[in-house]
């Protein structure tokens, strides 16, 4: 599936993933009018009114985009009906040649993880027939348990020919106090730390002595386990690393030359085109970049806003254009 991924990348020109993350004050009036007076103010009609919403957009960008990543707790949150929803958009998602990146960050040991696995990546046999539940392409992961909590995952991905991403140094603004953390053999007091506001002159001078931020040792970590599980040029074994932290991001991308790195971050949560290159390698491969609200409630943007409620979906391929003109002119490339 990497390599599907990157033939899509390479006939898109475009390195962006579309977040499909609705929540109900995003969906226009007219969408949730008419789930709610189908199904009532119920659950099943939230969900009914995201998997529209999700079907308007999905159909206004997806010759423009590779690939989609739906966030699993946008879905949650409306019980079994929301899972359903989930389903159908990763389904749909497939039936228009889309990648789909399921970002359930899932994380555990043994059997857990590897239900887990099954479940977003694999098939489950059921008496004599093995079947599919979710299906996604890849999957995001939480690598806190250590090699007890990806093995499933790998093993999944080798038969499957599917991919995760493993979270090594996340967008959000307090994601420093664990991943930036130096480690070493040294006592912890001894090393020190740092918070999300990082002293890069600091970490300099601790590298001195041994220590390494937490977000490299992961970093190290997943390119071993990429080097186990690789594809044609790239492994399915990927990296979530911030737009937030493009020095951090040059490191990572040295550290880990092999795994495609998904890039939260851009526009809302601030990060630039301008501090994209370094998470791409020289071949212009290399990354991915996510946005989510950016792009699915383009419309409540000043930017968009003649657009209005009713044409949603147009602002949101209007986004998706500028988007990628945006990404594609920082890179150098047109």
């Amino acid at each position: 599936m990497i390599q599907k991924l990157i033939e899509n990348i390479k006939k898109t020109n475009a390195p962006i993933v579309v977040g499909l993350d609705p929540m109900l004050s995003y969906i226009p009036e007219q969408i949730t009018k008419a789930a709610f007076a189908e199904y009532g103010e119920t659950l099943e009609g939230a969900a009914e009114a995201v998997w529209q919403y999700n079907k308007k957009i999905v159909d206004a960008v997806w010759d423009l985009i590779p690939a989609v990543k739906p966030q699993i707790a946008m879905y949650e949150q409306f019980g079994i009906p929301g899972l359903e929803a989930f389903q159908k958009t990763v389904h749909y998602c497939h039936e228009k040649g889309l990648v789909v990146i399921g970002d359930v960050k899932r994380g555990d040991i043994g059997s857990t993880s590897a239900a887990y696995a099954t479940a977003h990546l694999g098939r489950i046999q059921i008496g004599s027939q093995w079947l599919t539940p979710f299906g996604e392409d890849f999957a995001t992961v939480n690598p806190y348990l250590g090699t007890d909590g990806i093995r499933p995952f790998l093993d999944v991905c080798r038969e499957e020919k599917k991919g995760i991403f493993v979270l090594v140094k996340t967008s959000n603004p307090s994601s420093g106090e664990f991943q930036d953390r130096l480690v070493a053999d040294a006592p912890a007091d001894a090393i020190g730390g740092t918070s999300a506001g990082t002293d890069f002159t600091q970490i300099g001078q601790r590298r001195e002595a041994g220590a390494k931020p937490l977000y490299e040792l992961v970093g190290e970590k997943v390119a071993e386990w990429a080097d186990s599980c690789m594809g044609e040029t790239y492994s399915y074994v990927g990296a979530v690393v911030g737009a937030t932290y493009p020095e951090m991001g040059k490191t990572l991308r040295r550290v880990m030359p092999k795994s495609f790195i998904l890039v939260p971050g851009y526009g809302a949560q601030g990060g630039k085109a301008a501090d994209l290159a370094p998470f791409f390698n020289e071949d212009g491969l290399g990354a991915i970049v996510n946005s989510s609200r950016g792009i699915i409630a383009a419309y409540r943007q000043e930017k968009y806003a003649s657009y209005g409620a009713e044409h949603f979906a147009e602002a949101s391929r209007q986004a998706v254009t500028d988007m990628i003109e945006d990404i594609n002119g920082a890179l150098g490339r047109r």
